[in-house]
């Protein structure tokens, strides 16, 4: 796979420097010692209070130098990819932040981050600083393993230690109040992919068709190989199994965690399944979804739920520093606020009935849906593969409501095809094609005949639009094919709508529409719209023959 990267060498140090060029001046720092020494900690921090440091191998970002200031980190040890830092770093880390309040380190349950990070604690102790350590361990993939692994619901004990550490408690209350909160944490992550480690070779151990379910945040193999299907069904399975730890009479806070380069629009999606499924009944607050701690590039989210007292409830909606942190949400249902009707409509037409009109309609919106998989063909070759399953989905929305359609009345249909195509068909096709409906709706209404009508509708479509006759578009076939209509008839019209649309394969480029972005030529391949237009007449003029 391919990365962004000048040496494998270099990657968390120029990494950490990015962040510190860009978090805003003066609030955070990071200690000299590059490269053995990785630490970031809070330019403000003047050792009153006890210190929060926390840490691990990098890879796992924006944690755990993305969370340092004010109200959580005050500072975070980093190792190279997915490797602890040394005890000298954490000990550096410790000597530079911590006074008479002590400090509390917080330990991801992996075997190099406890022996690394509890040297570096007794050698501090041996040094006079106060120091506790809390390990999180609440992965819950391995019920029956005697050491789960620390996940991202350890940013549950950074937040709350934190907060706090801020609010002037002592190193005691705050490791018990650390301690007890690792206890309450679950966490469970899924995935379709294992990471990739910049200047190392990747193989992925994936099928095409499964994925993980309890994989660790280093891209260890996860539980169970698990077959790719509907997000509803494997949130289900995750939220059952979380379930089982959860005590049903309690409140909980839920981190919906991007592992790493899952899309926000999927991660989205992951949310509003958790949110509805039985898990729901037992959440109060959310956070995220975002890339909270991620493993480099894997394609997986995680869910971390945390049992609410009042102090980690307050805890948790208390404000911080770290931009990286998504603040906790009450969980609430879609607020819905009903649609304005518009200024001066005239009053809905009602249904009415026309076999011929209704025989047509069944017809050219049959044609496109039967072209569906052509149309996406050509599309790949000249833009990006939808315009069959555009064009489909507007036909099938058409025939949905074609008992709504007020049939008898020509203009009326005209205009209600518009609104449909602009309701359901996506992208800038639905809106031409809305537009020119809608044109020829008013130009019909207002007594033209019906090609001077749709001729109309092709005016308004192509000011709009932009495209002309040797653009590559629909326009190509659709104009011809409304000149011959309005001439010499509906047969006429389709030998020139297939003239149009051949004439496209000889055009090598594309002047308008998406496939104007398309750098590569585009000779002998017929244009996707005019195509579509082609067939349409076509199919009307056989209508009519057969008639």
């Amino acid at each position: 796979m391919k990365h962004f990267f000048n040496r494998r060498e270099t990657i968390v140090t120029e990494a950490l420097d990015g962040l510190l060029r860009t978090i805003g001046s003066g609030d955070l720092a990071r200690l000299d010692g590059y490269p053995e020494i990785k630490v970031v900690l809070r330019a403000d921090w003047n050792k009153s209070k006890v210190s929060v440091v926390s840490g691990g191998g990098a890879g796992h970002e924006p944690s755990h130098a993305g969370f340092v200031g004010k109200g959580m980190l005050t500072a975070a040890v980093s190792g190279e990819i997915f490797a602890s830092p040394s005890v000298e770093a954490v000990l550096a880390a410790i000597r530079a932040v911590t006074g008479p309040a002590g400090c509390l380190l917080i330990v991801k349950n992996y075997t190099g981050d406890r022996l690394n990070f509890g040297l570096a604690a007794e050698k501090a102790r041996a040094e006079g600083f106060a120091v506790e350590m809390v390990i999180v361990a609440d992965d819950i993939a391995l019920p029956d393993i005697a050491q789960p692994r620390g996940v991202a619901g350890t940013l549950f004990v950074h937040k709350i230690s934190g907060h706090l550490s801020e609010a002037g408690h002592d190193l005691a209350d705050i490791a018990a109040a650390a301690r007890a909160a690792a206890r309450d944490i679950f966490s469970l992550g899924m995935s379709l992919s294992s990471c990739s480690i910049p200047g190392q070779p990747h193989e992925d151990r994936f099928g095409d068709n499964d994925g993980e379910l309890g994989l660790g945040i280093h891209g260890e193999p996860g539980v169970e190989r698990i077959a790719v299907q509907s997000a509803n069904k494997l949130v289900a399975i995750m939220a059952e199994r979380l379930s089982s730890r959860l005590d049903p009479k309690a409140s909980y806070a839920l981190l919906i965690n991007n592992l790493g380069s899952a899309p926000p629009l999927e991660m989205s999606l992951v949310a509003n399944a958790v949110l509805v499924s039985p898990l729901a009944k037992t959440l109060k607050l959310t956070i995220g979804p975002g890339p909270l701690m991620t493993a480099l590039n894997m394609n997986g989210f995680s869910l971390s739920l945390i049992r609410l007292d009042a102090a980690r409830e307050t805890a948790l909606l208390a404000p911080v520093g770290p931009h990286a942190w998504m603040p906790a949400k009450p969980v609430v249902t879609p607020a819905i606020v009903p649609m304005a009707k518009a200024a001066g409509q005239s009053a809905a037409h009602k249904a009415s009935q026309n076999a011929n009109t209704r025989c047509l309609i069944v017809t050219v919106c049959e044609k496109l849906i039967s072209l569906e998989a052509t149309l996406n063909g050509l599309d790949a070759k000249a833009g990006d593969g939808d315009t069959g399953s555009t064009v489909a989905t507007g036909a099938r929305s058409i025939l949905e409501r074609l008992d709504t359609l007020p049939l008898a009345n020509p203009a009326a249909t005209l205009g209600a095809v518009g609104d449909i195509l602009s309701a359901s068909m996506g992208g800038s096709s639905g809106v031409l094609l809305s537009i020119f409906f809608t044109a020829a709706a008013q130009a019909l209404d207002s007594g033209a005949e019906v090609a001077k009508a749709l001729l109309a509708g092709l005016e308004r479509m192509t000011f709009y639009g932009g495209a002309k006759i040797g653009d590559r578009t629909m326009v190509d076939a659709l104009e011809p094919a409304l000149k011959a209509l309005d001439a010499n008839g509906l047969e006429k019209a389709a030998a020139a709508a297939q003239r149009g649309a051949e004439a496209t394969a000889a055009m090598e480029k594309a002047k308008a529409g998406r496939s104007a972005y398309v750098g590569s030529k585009l000779q002998g391949v017929v244009d996707p719209g005019a195509h579509a237009v082609a067939e349409v007449f076509a199919a009307a003029a056989a209508l009519l023959t057969a008639a």
